[in-house]
């Protein structure tokens, strides 16, 4: 259970009680940001698409879900069942703070309330045999605890960046290393996709892709993440 989450009171008309509301803290305050849906877009950097087999300029966007649920925000990431092949995926987290549907690109940044860091962490061995069976990928992705993040920070305070540094480190070797400028599909280009397939809201979260060098971790790793303009996120795989 994210600890970081909004307690949910047994309210009348309730045959059980809800699920508490996952949150992201807000840095540099007591504030949470309420966690709606995740999204997420697959092979959004170049050299990601062909370490995993494909060609990048032959492929529209696509996107894939989590669950809410799925962000841990206490600086750990426990170690999944059913797998033994676990990778790290970093990326940089758009928290939407307005939702709407068909939203033209030169609004969509206005649209967003911050940005984060975040690891779409993935059971590969479970997403090569779907893919192989072309199934559906949510075992493989949407997972507990399978989106560990760090604080989000408003775009008031930092702008959007659209370029800098993008790094995963495990136990300080640098593993992935890339540049926000390197996407394929930039935020509002993703934001705007998204809204004329679905209603946005207030609450979904964005994933914007990882660069390459994705790979495995183990237990008692250390995972750094570094995004330039919006911070360092530190994650212990238990």
């Amino acid at each position: 259970m994210n600890e970081s989450a909004l307690k949910a009171d047994k309210a009348p008309g309730f045959v059980i009680t809800p699920n508490a509301i996952p949150t992201l803290p807000v840095e540099g305050t007591s504030d949470v940001f309420p966690v709606n849906r995740i999204f997420c877009i697959g092979r959004n950097y170049a050299a990601h698409a062909v370490e995993m087999g494909h060609d990048p300029d032959k492929e529209p966007p696509f996107f894939f879900f989590k669950h809410g649920g799925a962000v841990i925000s206490d600086g750990t990431f426990p170690y999944p069942t059913e797998t033994s092949d676990v990778h790290h995926e970093i990326e940089m987290v758009v928290a939407l703070g307005k939702g709407g549907t068909d939203i033209a690109v030169e609004d969509a940044l206005d649209h967003v309330y911050g940005y984060g860091i975040g690891l779409d962490m993935t059971r590969r061995d479970l997403q090569a045999d779907a893919k192989k069976l072309g199934r559906p990928w949510e075992v493989a992705k949407s997972f507990e605890a399978s989106a560990p993040c760090g604080p989000l920070i408003p775009a008031s305070r930092i702008g959007h960046p659209d370029q800098g540094k993008v790094v995963l480190k495990v136990n300080g070797d640098t593993k992935q290393e890339g540049d926000l400028n390197q996407m394929l599909w930039k935020v509002p280009e993703m934001i705007s996709i998204l809204s004329r397939f679905f209603e946005l809201q207030p609450g979904d979260i964005i994933m914007s892709g990882t660069p390459s060098g994705v790979g495995a971790v183990e237990r008692g790793d250390t995972m750094t993440a570094i995004v330039e303009g919006v911070g360092e996120l530190t994650i212990k795989v238990v």
